[in-house]
């Protein structure tokens, strides 16, 4: 008997199993093909224009690559907020690559800013009224997993907050409810609305379980940092809070005040004052 199948019989035993039953499972088995190990048809067929506008497509497609990309950010953020002890090693194996989804992010804004047409555009994104890129929850708990509420709350915010908030108090304030919430007159456009009915509670749970294990939280309890590892949170910080939010500001400017008509955002949102950095004022590193 070979190593491998050695291996393989030892591997079902372990967990209590017939290793003769898996096997005649594994005789059975068709082999995989990549368009099923990809879902490609199931990949391809969820695309469901509203208009008969050609770049329609273009624009879903684009947003569902964007989110792919975020769910591989998370995908890598997780693993450092629940390893117990990181390595400098890992992390900068782990915020690396975070650089290199971000840099995606920025440079696939052109498919946006350059690939549909200007009148199209502007006539098919009036039936996605109230949808907004705003919703977009992935954005928000990748956040979350980077660094502790309070640095999500900006400079008016912190003005607003309590002495002991709680998290509770903390989303309350958050800098992204300020795109639909008149603070005022407590008034909520219904894109928020919507949002926080589906999402303000796992944020909240999300942003509970992840207290004391935030990224910012964890380099902070390695010292001293390497200045190559300092270099390369700085410049996560950098491309995701500064580059990113100036690259779609940029965007909505091509295509809802390039010719100074100023229309609104889907969402309804002050468009040019929110999507600033400046307002935003999200850090995730702010110790460094």
């Amino acid at each position: 008997m070979s190593e491998i199948n050695i291996k393989i019989i030892q591997k079902y035993e372990a967990l209590g199993e017939n290793p003769d039953t898996y096997l005649r499972g594994l005789l059975h088995s068709k082999p995989i093909n990549y368009w099923d190990y990809i879902e490609v048809d199931t990949l391809l067929s969820l695309q469901k224009p509203r208009t008969h506008f050609k770049d329609e497509s273009i624009f879903i497609m684009y947003h569902q690559v964007t989110e792919l990309t975020l769910k591989m950010m998370i995908h890598e953020a997780k693993q450092i907020v629940e390893e117990e002890f990181v390595s400098e090693e890992f992390l900068m194996t782990k915020i690396s690559r975070l650089n290199r989804y971000t840099k995606m992010l920025i440079t696939s804004f052109d498919i946006m800013k350059d690939g549909m047409d200007y009148d199209d555009y502007n006539t098919f994104r009036s039936t996605l009224t109230p949808a907004s890129g705003f919703q977009s929850a992935q954005f928000r708990y990748l956040e979350l997993y980077c660094t502790p509420l309070k640095n999500l709350i900006n400079a008016e915010g912190k003005k607003r907050l309590p002495k002991n908030p709680s998290t509770e108090d903390y989303f309350d304030h958050i800098y992204w409810k300020d795109a639909g919430l008149n603070r005022k007159t407590g008034e909520k456009s219904l894109t928020l609305l919507e949002f926080e009915k589906r999402y303000l509670n796992r944020f909240i749970e999300v942003a509970k379980r992840t207290e004391g294990k935030t990224i910012e939280e964890k380099i902070m309890g390695i010292s001293p940092l390497s200045d190559s590892l300092k270099d390369t949170l700085k410049t996560f910080d950098q491309l995701y809070n500064i580059q990113w939010p100036l690259v779609h500001l940029n965007t909505a400017k091509h295509y809802l005040n390039i010719r100074g008509e100023n229309k609104a955002a889907t969402g309804g949102s002050a468009w040019a004052k929110y999507l600033h950095p400046k307002y935003q004022q999200r850090k995730f590193f702010p110790l460094l």
